[in-house]
């Protein structure tokens, strides 16, 4: 540069914000004369660097002061400029909104798809695409490179996807310019470059009588670094760079590529037209110290670290002090690298005047951290807020789409109506109630779309004797119905997305209403509530003249724009305790620092991919690599880790799976050990022990197997077939459902499993028998088939489980119907499906046995034989002659004594199962022997098995004979099986 340059750091070291203000007072003589500092003009990288120096200005000069007139670098505006009187007005179109943007992007690309395949693309799969192609034209306005320069990429070897990228980008560069000019906006990024290019052409002009400071940028941006240029050679100008590492050696220097943390400092420089040794360290500055030094040693260029054996053994034991004040936390998982730094910042509080902040680029680990911080009562400042779509109000709107948008699916249906904001004009307690009633109506097997799919389970499950529902929620769904049912007809057609916007917000504020206040003053109240409401509003903006949505896609897309929306609350947070990300930590410098998740993939994050331009194609458009990135975050690493107090934490595990540690870590490991410092780098307080202390119970108190015993009077006196082997195998499952009357829940929509499988094929065996009582007719296999699809069709089977289960009943079917044309001669009649019951006198009073048989075979000469269908595996012969599946012996033992509904007695001589799998083989007849004498076993025992369980201090223990140990029964939650289950098992290990 031909002017002086006036270009001065301040070492990673030294808190930044404390010593640009000390310096800045020093030279200003603020105390004595305070007007000069006034005048003063700083411009900084961020907003939240301007409250850290203001405040750092403010704790410095004591009491009520003027502080300079300090501006954040990325919001230069128009109202910059209106109070110059040198300088002329800033006109600018303003920037575009950010999801009218990612919007108009997406219709442009669901034009070029239908123009391109003749097909509708998902307008939510364009919304993601729009949202890349958005970041993209970021890096291309950023770099300066014009769109016309993507009409120069050459199509020469280039693979076919990346050629039609091209055909693409050439469609953006003739039509996104024309849009920008119809909605009268720029892009961020170029609004953004034209007013810093601005400032910088009115600096130059007219160089202010005050000074002008640029300070803690690291001129990434290219129009960035020109306006620092122009600071730099103003009289009064200067430019305070952030830890440019002055102790690097030159041949490092020179080889720093894109990943060095210097790397952006040596472009800068470059830019600037300067040198290292032109920039001077800020007045009042310490100069960098061991620590500075030990991670300039860590990150230097990788073809210049044999030069960590000259520093091993000339300065070894000076370069150990550098681990003072630096310690590695290794967790095992992110849960325990949670709870670990969640103790470190706990602890910071136990002095009064100590700051502590945790730095991550995870979310998921700054949530959990979050979440960690409540067990002590303390609401953490983050800096990134929460999502719109994880606060109540967010969720709510999030819910109301999902659910319209899935005609009335049960799951999102109930999962909206369960949510704290929705009562639906009536009283919260009404409300739930009513909804607690349609979930059991609900249960089971997803009901037809739609509201009516609603009104029919309804219908049914109020005529349900055996568990009725509320009459009154047939007209309380009405009024939910009616409320959402615009909104449903909007989503599942062709509709603007202003319409939808629009219906939302109406079904939104009646859902939310209860019985004393108004939708709209619960669910718009808070800073949650008033950003929603914005954000709906922004919503209905930029919906304007835009092609209408595919079907389907409104949930999905305004859930990701909930997502992308950040509230961040006003007051409320611990005023000394922070969580920020690497950008907002700039210039930033608290007692006590966290670099947390230095994992590779984490921090650093891995090379971004972009979908549109290959590297080849961004270097022809001179566009800086993703490799950039890591530089950058190199830098904020190096910075912070210099700190006089810092704990550096990793989870070796996430997901389940082994993580990769940081590059920068693994360096400063290698670095450690050649010191002989990794156990200095490792030591200090466990806080991951004692993080998992956190989780230990004071007292363990052993669970015992439940053994309740009620009165006998309690006792059911009446059982099925079926719930015998329930009774000998589990009893508290009995205790449960008849005594505490408890009855497990089928799931919502649940899948057609092999239980629906089961009850179909019974039934159509049953019509089909019905149909062709004696001899089978030469059709017989037809007509059986033609019945199984006439019941399939019945229960409405989805076609992709009636593919799979088809096939396997018509193998079944023809072996079916040749294995009773085998035994036919010999059966006199079939009787199906016939209900039986006996008494049985027992201490307690008479105890009926009640079932139902699935067939049974009245053979000549008063016999007769007890027939179950299986589709599943029956029970093996030695279950059933040890009694352990006593179903058809008990069956039989009705039969002889008559008690089955329109059948005579009859001497059983056979049990049989008929296995109808329809794999290979299709089927099998597995038939017991001895009927006559499991009979009169089987009575015996449960006449025994009836007068235990009359004595009052015989017990209903859980799992006696388990089907498997590791299968859960629908009461071992309540039984604490895994409880005792587990110290039995410790019990047998000890």
């Amino acid at each position: 540069m031909a002017k002086r340059a006036n270009v001065f750091t301040i070492p990673a070291g030294e808190a930044f914000a404390e010593a640009m203000a000390r310096g800045m007072i020093a030279q200003t003589g603020a105390g004595a004369a305070p007007l000069e500092l006034a005048a003063t003009t700083i411009y900084v990288p961020t907003r939240r660097a301007v409250r850290t120096l203001s405040d750092a200005f403010a704790a410095q000069l004591g009491g009520a002061a003027l502080l300079p007139d300090i501006r954040p670098l990325g919001n230069v505006e128009e109202d910059d400029f209106l109070f110059d009187p040198q300088g002329e007005d800033l006109a600018l179109a303003p920037p575009i909104a950010p999801v009218r943007r990612v919007l108009l992007l997406a219709t442009l690309i669901a034009q070029w798809e239908r123009s391109k395949t003749g097909q509708e693309i998902a307008f939510v799969r364009a919304a993601a695409l729009a949202r890349s192609l958005a970041g993209f034209l970021d890096d291309m306005q950023t770099e300066g490179v014009a769109l016309s320069a993507l009409q120069s990429l050459t199509p020469e070897g280039l693979a076919e996807h990346w050629a039609e990228a091209r055909e693409f980008l050439s469609l953006l560069v003739t039509h996104w310019p024309d849009i920008l000019a119809e909605e009268g906006a720029l892009d961020r990024a170029a609004h953004r470059n034209a007013a810093l290019r601005a400032l910088a052409q009115r600096l130059a002009a007219h160089p202010p009588q005050a000074p002008v400071i640029a300070a803690g940028s690291t001129g990434s941006i290219p129009a960035t670094a020109g306006l620092l240029g122009v600071i730099a050679t103003l009289p009064q100008g200067a430019v305070v760079l952030p830890a440019l590492d002055t102790t690097l050696d030159e041949k490092s220097w020179a080889g720093a590529d894109e990943g060095h943390p210097q790397f952006g400092m040596k472009q800068l420089l470059m830019r600037m037209g300067l040198t290292r040794e032109d920039v001077k360290l800020w007045p009042g500055a310490k100069p960098a110290g061991i620590r500075e030094e030990l991670l300039s040693e860590t990150l230097r260029p990788a073809p210049t670290t044999d030069a960590w054996r000259a520093l091993v053994e000339k300065r070894g034991t000076q370069m150990a002090a550098a681990f003072d004040g630096l310690t590695l936390i290794e967790a095992a998982d992110p849960a325990e690298e949670a709870r670990a730094i969640a103790l470190i910042l706990r602890e910071v509080l136990e002095s009064e005047t100590r700051t502590a902040a945790l730095v991550t680029p995870d979310r998921a680990l700054a949530r959990r951290v979050a979440a960690e911080m409540e067990r002590f009562g303390i609401a953490i400042d983050d800096s990134a807020g929460r999502p719109l779509a994880h606060t109540p109000s967010g969720a709510f709107l999030c819910l109301i789409a999902e659910a319209a948008e899935s005609k009335f699916a049960p799951v999102p249906l109930l999962a909206l109506l369960k949510h704290p904001l929705a009562a639906g004009g009536t009283a919260r307690g009404h409300h739930l109630h009513m909804v607690r009633a349609l979930d059991l109506c609900l249960r089971g097997p997803a009901p037809d779309a739609g509201a009516d799919g609603i009104r029919r389970a309804i219908t049914r499950q109020t005529g349900d004797r055996s568990a009725p529902c509320d009459p009154a929620v047939a007209p309380w769904f009405e009024r939910i119905a009616a409320t959402l049912q615009p909104l449903t007809n909007i989503l599942n057609g062709p509709a603007q997305l202003g319409d939808a916007v629009a219906a939302h917000l109406a079904a939104a504020e009646v859902l939310a209403a209860d019985d004393k206040q108004g939708g709209a003053d619960r669910l718009w109240r808070g800073d949650a509530g008033l950003t929603a409401r914005e954000f709906l509003a922004q919503m209905g903006e930029a919906a304007a003249r835009l092609l209408p949505m595919t079907p389907g896609s409104y949930a999905q897309l305004f859930r990701q724009f909930a997502l992308e929306r950040s509230v961040r609350p006003r007051f409320g947070q611990h005023p000394r305790l922070f969580i920020l990300g690497p950008l907002e930590a700039r210039l930033q410098r608290h007692d006590v620092m966290v670099l947390g998740g230095l994992n590779e993939g984490t921090w650093p994050a891995h090379a971004a991919i972009d979908p549109w331009l290959s590297r080849p194609m961004r270097r022809q458009l001179q566009l800086e690599s993703p490799e950039r990135a890591i530089g950058l975050a190199a830098h904020d690493f190096a910075t912070l880790a210099a700190g006089p107090r810092v704990y550096l934490t990793r989870s070796r595990k996430a997901d389940g799976a082994p993580t990769v540690t940081s590059r920068w870590l693994q360096r400063l490991l290698q670095l450690a050990r050649g010191l002989n410092c990794e156990e200095k780098l490792t030591a200090g307080t466990d806080y991951t022990g004692i993080a998992q202390h956190l989780l230990q119970p004071e007292n363990v108190t052993r669970i015992e197997k439940p053994r309740p015993t009620p009165a006998v009077a309690l006792r059911p006196r009446k059982l099925s077939v079926t719930e015998i082997e329930t009774w000998l195998r589990d009893p508290y499952a009995i205790y449960a459902r008849h005594i505490l009357k408890l009855k497990p829940l089928d799931p919502l929509e649940a899948p057609f499993g092999p239980r629906e499988r089961g009850t179909l094929i019974h039934r159509a065996l049953e019509k089909f028998l019905i149909a062709c009582p004696g001899a089978l007719p030469a059709d017989a296999e037809k007509r059986l088939i033609e019945i199984a699809d006439a019941v399939f069709a019945e229960f409405a089977i989805p076609k992709s489980i009636l593919a799979i289960w088809r096939p396997r009943f018509l193998r079944a079917a023809q072996w079916f119907v040749a294995s009773e044309r085998g035994r036919e001669a010999a059966i006199v009649k079939r009787h199906l499906e016939k209900r039986g019951e006996m008494t049985i006198p027992a201490p307690g009073g008479d105890f009926v046995l009640h079932g139902r048989a699935d067939r049974i075979d009245e053979l000549p000469g008063g016999e007769g034989a007890v027939i179950d269908y299986k589709t599943g595996r029956p029970p093996t012969n030695r279950q059933v002659e040890t009694l352990l599946a006593p179903q058809l012996p008990l069956e039989a033992a009705m039969l002889a004594g008559g008690k089955f509904v329109d059948i005579a007695a009859l001497t059983p001589v056979d049990l049989i199962y008929i296995q109808l799998g329809g794999g290979n083989p299709p089927g099998k007849i597995i038939t017991i022997g001895n009927a006559g004498a499991l009979t009169n076993r089987a009575m015996d025992y449960l006449s025994t098995r009836i007068a235990q369980f009359d004595d009052a201090a015989h017990p209903y223990p859980p799992r006696v004979i388990p089907v498997s140990t590791k299968a859960d029964g629908d009461y071992d939650h309540l039984a604490r099986v895994r409880e005792w289950q587990l110290s039995v098992w410790e019990e047998d290990e000890a």
